[in-house]
């Protein structure tokens, strides 16, 4: 519960109510940029506050940064709804929650007041709205220009990556590979290709920062997603920048199974659908473009994931819990289902390998082929 005179001080002259109630919404409490999201309700209104701050304790990997290109700049967000660029895309079906206030508070703190959307979360939706979503995304990136803002993320990806270090020595380990959970549920080859992967990630990295660019949310997965009736409400613009055409829709894709929104299973029919929507958005918009460099975007968007397998080496003697932390979720759904993920991705990697020489780029360290 965030200190209540501040807050209801704000609640009032935002929502015109004296008695306000806030309730805590699930978020990643790591972040050392996010000091706390809530619904505010007085009986008659709602709005979402979200606490942006450069002051709460975090882990190295998670810390706020004062570097305005850093990935994760602690007062990005309030630049992108301040400037309007959370909106950009609204002629394209995707907008953001509509900013009631901002407050510079005291301690330096920022306070967004953003719209209660009540819609349904994407992490309910049916196959055919995630489809539908990557239509409009394809029409909005290749439409909208979103300039050199000095706040915009640069090179997201790469820095994301590099901060997830966690059980990277396991890769090597026959052990970690022999745990139940990890030996029971991860396709065969599997280490094989994650191997490869992780030896091959800066040339992943360097194709991806040489392709076609784009407005990106950088943050692209059905959680941060709500329906409002036909239109999408994209939520958590805080890494918003510069990236490769297609590499959102490479991230959104593996998300909505690694968090068990969309089951593994259907995955390869699921990204088939969304990559052709995507481009379907994009020829839509006029973008002239040459679309063999977009599936290359998706294919090597493969590397965010690089250090995904692992994380899991290194957590398979844990409870495993949802995001957020909330409750414990079952282990053998969730290896099985990222295990699947993952192999899923070993072929969008390997994809990427054959098809990025014959685009003029140079063969990976560990070769075209398999």
């Amino acid at each position: 519960m965030p200190e209540t005179t501040l807050q209801d001080t704000e609640a009032r002259e935002v929502l015109g109510a004296d008695a306000a109630v806030f309730d805590p919404l699930v978020h990643n409490p790591k972040n050392g940029v996010t000091g706390g999201v809530w619904r505010v309700s007085t009986g008659r209104r709602s709005a979402v506050l979200k606490v942006l701050t450069r002051n709460k304790a975090a882990t190295e990997r998670w810390a706020a940064s004062d570097e305005p290109r850093h990935w994760n700049y602690w007062r990005r967000e309030a630049h992108v709804y301040e400037s309007g660029l959370a909106q950009v895309w609204q002629p394209y079906g995707i907008r953001a929650p509509r900013l009631l206030a901002l407050v510079e508070r005291p301690d330096g703190d920022v306070a967004l007041w953003l719209e209660d959307v009540p819609g349904e979360p994407a992490s309910a939706w049916p196959l055919a709205r995630h489809v539908e979503h990557a239509r409009r995304l394809g029409a909005a990136q290749g439409a909208v220009r979103a300039g050199d803002h000095p706040w915009l993320s640069r090179r997201f990806l790469r820095q994301y990556i590099g901060g997830n270090t966690l059980g990277q020595e396991l890769l090597d380990e026959d052990e970690a590979w022999r745990q139940p959970l990890v030996r029971d549920h991860f396709p065969p080859g599997l280490r094989r290709e994650m191997v490869r992967l992780h030896h091959d990630r800066e040339w992943f990295l360097q194709v991806l920062e040489t392709l076609p660019r784009a407005f990106c949310h950088l943050d692209m997965w059905p959680a941060n997603l709500r329906s409002d009736g036909p239109a999408t409400v994209a939520l958590d613009w805080s890494f918003a920048g510069d990236g490769a055409l297609g590499e959102d829709l490479g991230n959104y894709l593996p998300d909505s199974v690694f968090d068990l929104f969309v089951p593994a299973a259907r995955l390869p029919e699921y990204a088939a659908a969304a990559y052709d929507a995507y481009l379907q958005g994009l020829r839509e918009c006029g973008r002239d473009i040459d679309e063999r460099l977009v599936r290359l975007a998706v294919c090597a968007s493969a590397v965010k994931y690089d250090w995904l397998t692992a994380l899991m080496l290194a957590r398979a003697g844990e409870e495993q819990l949802d995001y957020g932390g909330g409750r414990p979720i079952s282990a053998e759904l969730r290896y099985r289902e990222r295990g699947l993920t993952l192999a899923f991705l070993a072929g969008w990697a390997a994809e990427a390998r054959a098809s990025a020489p014959e685009l003029g780029f140079p063969v990976p360290p560990s070769g075209r082929h398999r």
